[in-house]
Parts: structure tokens; sequence; C-alpha cells
């Protein structure tokens, strides 16, 4: 008995229901007194390499992330953070950039 093969040839496409679209859909939250667009990235609208301002760690293409910018700002404005970054950014302070031969206290 030989396996059963799952492949499709020809026919449609399957639909991508992951949230693998370029663009998400936009909403607006209020912080600090401020109103920011934000939008939700999935895995496959994500193509290069940002640095997330919540925790300075680097965000890989592919990985899903939220990008923000204020309402009246320019497009340069925008930010890439990781989603829990962005929904802990009341709680994280600023990060200090320190030489590599600084103290650490």
């Amino acid at each position: 008995m030989s396996p059963r093969r799952n492949r499709q040839y020809g026919g449609a496409k399957p639909i991508d229901r992951t949230g693998g679209d370029r663009y998400g859909l936009e909403r607006t939250e209020e912080w600090r007194g401020e109103t920011w667009v934000v939008r939700q990235l999935g895995g496959g609208g994500a193509a290069k390499h940002y640095r997330c301002p919540g925790c300075d760690q680097e965000i890989p293409p592919g990985v899903p992330h939220v990008v923000a910018w204020q309402q009246h700002g320019d497009v340069d404005d925008r930010r890439h953070w990781h989603k829990a970054c962005w929904n802990a950014r009341d709680r994280r302070s600023a990060r200090l950039q320190r030489s590599r031969n600084a103290p650490r206290y």
C-alpha cells in the first residue's frame, strides 16, 4: 500500500486565515494624552528587522507585532513594538543605555 498524497495539484489556492496579510486593521488608543493609531501586523507582514522601543530588543522578520504612531504624526514616527511590550507600556520604565564598561549599580 502506498502512502496517500496530501498535495493539491492546481485548483484554487488555500485561504490564509492566520492573519498573514501585510496590513492589519487599525484602531486608535489614548496614551499619555495623545491619540495613537495602532495596527496589528501578522507574521507575513513583518519583512524587516525592527527594534522594539519597549524592551530595546530586535523583532526579527516573520514575527507578529504591533505598529503604533501618533494620529497626527509623520510616517517616519511609526514604531514597531512586541505585542506584550505595547500592552505593558505604562508599566515599563525608560531603558538606560550604558557603555560596555560602565558599572551596573
